[in-house]
């Protein structure tokens, strides 16, 4: 049976948002009607347009505030004239906004991509666990990326219907980059890095550029890794709120360029010998799982879904410590041959856990789970009149 799929996500680029247009394009592949509710501007909603959802304009900002009840009101006439079959809540604000909306009358999903109240602390932070200690009634199944997730959910006591259904990559997108993509990307981005050599080993760091990311961590690793292996060349990858700061911050430094928000991280991705995102918190990040599914290694923090991610016997650094991570980094940069073995091994660990086909059938069965016995995959407005 075909079901109506309605997601619905306030951030509109990164992980999310590419989790979100790799759901829709593996679901509409399965001829289910795909919505997508999210904000104008950025990458989701043409993308997902696409990718063949129907899109529908759901301003909304990133933070909770007084805005928060309009949002959730226009969710909530969203989901009345769409009557889906699931609804699909991604990160927190569309968690909150949707909850909201419909408490729970709608079969639905929430996946937080991250736990809100890792990002923040003290009063913030205990009111994001209320929150979500509360607000776990009201989703049918609470989707973590990430057994570490799901084990901090837990440990912040929150009493839900846990799901656990690791990030995934389309291996197709995102092939094997071998040593004839290698130069051909260094060939035509480099010349836009100036002070970088297209000899020399490259790291690179995808990301969003705030807080979350840690770039400023890496900035500050950066000197050591400079000093112990000449030539080394460093690359941001992304937009975000703190692009004026890390750049500041990088033109003291040696052979580091912020290449700014890119419309496809791939030829990046085939220029790096070794990819690096030293995060202070996730879920499970998607732009490693990409980096591997290219044939080149990773060298993450120790934040959920790290080690999860991670092939055998490889290990994350701890969050916040520059020196630790310059240390890590300086020895894989090293040695170009050996963060190629590497990069094999870990397209291959990608490919066998981590296939986006394999994920859209497991989301499937948990939206399938939810559903009543016997239902045809088509849905009455079940919205509350006095919501």
């Amino acid at each position: 049976m075909h079901l109506t799929i309605l997601h619905a996500a306030q951030p509109v680029e990164g992980g999310v948002a590419r989790v979100v247009v790799d759901l829709v394009r593996g679901q509409r592949a399965a001829g289910h009607r795909v919505l997508v509710a999210c904000p104008p501007g950025g990458r989701l909603g043409p993308e997902a347009a696409a990718a063949g959802a129907e899109l529908l304009d759901w301003p909304a900002g990133r933070s909770p505030g007084p805005s928060t009840a309009g949002e959730a009101l226009r969710l909530r006439r969203i989901v009345r004239a769409a009557a889906p079959d699931v609804l699909h809540l991604h990160s927190a604000k569309a968690g909150l906004a949707g909850r909201l909306a419909v408490h729970g009358t709608v079969p639905t999903v929430f996946q937080p991509h991250a736990w809100s109240f890792a990002a923040v602390e003290g009063r913030l932070a205990a009111a994001g666990v209320r929150w979500e200690r509360f607000a776990a009634r009201w989703a049918g199944a609470l989707l973590c990326v990430s057994e570490q997730e799901r084990v901090d959910g837990v440990s912040a006591g929150v009493d839900a219907a846990w799901q656990v259904v690791p990030n995934g990559v389309d291996l197709v997108r995102h092939g094997p980059a071998g040593a004839g993509e290698r130069r051909a990307a260094r060939a035509a981005l480099l010349p836009a890095a100036p002070g970088l050599d297209p000899d020399a080993p490259l790291a690179v760091c995808l990301g969003r550029l705030c807080r979350q990311k840690g770039q400023d961590v890496l900035l500050d690793a950066w000197p050591q890794v400079a000093r112990a292996v000449p030539g080394a060349g460093l690359v941001l990858v992304g937009g975000g709120p703190d692009a004026a700061a890390l750049a500041a911050r990088a033109r003291g430094l040696s052979r580091v360029h912020l290449a700014g928000d890119v419309a496809d991280p791939r030829p990046w991705l085939a220029a790096a010998d070794l990819v690096v995102l030293p995060s202070r918190w996730e879920g499970m990040a998607l732009a490693p799982l990409e980096a591997m599914a290219a044939a080149r290694p990773v060298l993450l923090t120790d934040v959920p879904g790290a080690r999860e991610c991670l092939p055998a016997g490889q290990l994350p650094v701890p969050p916040g410590d520059p020196v630790a991570l310059a240390e890590r980094l300086a020895g894989s940069l090293a040695d170009p041959a050996a963060c190629a073995r590497r990069g094999e091994l870990a397209r291959a660990h990608v490919a066998r856990r981590h296939d986006v086909r394999t994920v859209v059938a497991q989301v499937e069965a948990v939206y399938r789970a939810l559903l009543p016995a016997g239902s045809a995959g088509r849905s009455d407005s079940r919205v509350p009149q006095g919501v």
